[in-house]
């Protein structure tokens, strides 16, 4: 098949781009980088020019609820009416698990998306999966001011993106299927200890206190609704083995 990844260059888009090309697909990836941009339309007609799946990773790394439903709103509703216009046959969206339950943020954000392609003309595959390992240096960028990091009481249950990477191209493989089973990573760990450890392996002097978030957002983070359900698909790589990787490239 021909695919395109929105969000090619990004933490799970690298990674698709790479399984689907393993494969033997044709794969064009949409990118700002590569003269696509989503939110304004640009580049998309040209891009989509005889693809047969679409694969949807795109985001954006801001935490204003507004600039996220602004986002995955438009850059959606773009993305889906040039596959309609392409003749494009599926539409493969990765979502977050638990958004239903924390409404704002990047969450609302992508609860956004998902009814933007629910809704939208092109046959469809939603996959929602936790956090990726990458989380948690993202996080500590956020919270960080000099030697101290102020993370927020959440449990998680981290996934690697490469794993996360391999359904959606196996979704893209089958078709569409609607909203596949949630997929999580091994083990549920609390933020905090991720961070530590993360500091510790990277050797990083800082120090790491954890502090409850405010809003809806904080009591789902330590309630643990963004972590998936019992029948969810579970992943095979650890925190701990992702770190060990990532520190061994370094």
């Amino acid at each position: 098949m021909k695919i395109a990844v929105a969000g090619g260059t990004g933490t799970v888009g690298r990674h698709v781009v790479r399984i689907a090309r393993e494969r033997g697909h044709e794969v064009v990836s949409l990118s700002r980088g590569e003269g696509v941009d989503l939110v304004k339309g640009k580049g998309l007609n040209e891009a989509l020019q005889k693809v047969d799946v679409a694969i949807d990773v795109s985001g954006i790394r801001d935490l204003s609820t507004k600039k996220n439903v602004d986002f995955f709103t438009t850059g959606t509703q773009n993305l889906l009416a040039a596959e309609k216009k392409a003749g494009v046959k599926h539409h493969v969206l990765l979502s977050t698990v638990g958004i239903e339950k924390a409404p704002s943020s990047i969450y609302a954000g992508k609860r956004a998306q998902e009814e933007a392609v629910i809704h939208g003309d092109v046959p469809w595959t939603i996959l929602r999966s936790t956090q990726f390992h990458e989380f948690v240096p993202m996080t500590l960028g956020y919270t960080s001011a000099g030697p101290l990091a102020m993370v927020p009481r959440m449990l998680l249950q981290p996934v690697a993106a490469a794993e996360v990477a391999e359904a959606l191209v196996d979704a893209a493989e089958a078709g569409p299927r609607g909203r596949l089973t949630d997929m999580g990573g091994p083990g549920k760990e609390l933020l905090a200890n991720l961070a530590r450890a993360y500091v510790r392996k990277t050797g990083r002097r800082k120090l790491v206190v954890q502090v409850p978030a405010p809003g809806p957002v904080g009591k789902a983070m330590r309630k643990g609704y963004l972590l998936p359900g019992p029948a969810a698909a579970v992943g095979r790589q650890t925190f701990d083995q992702w770190l060990d990787a990532t520190a061994a490239k370094r």
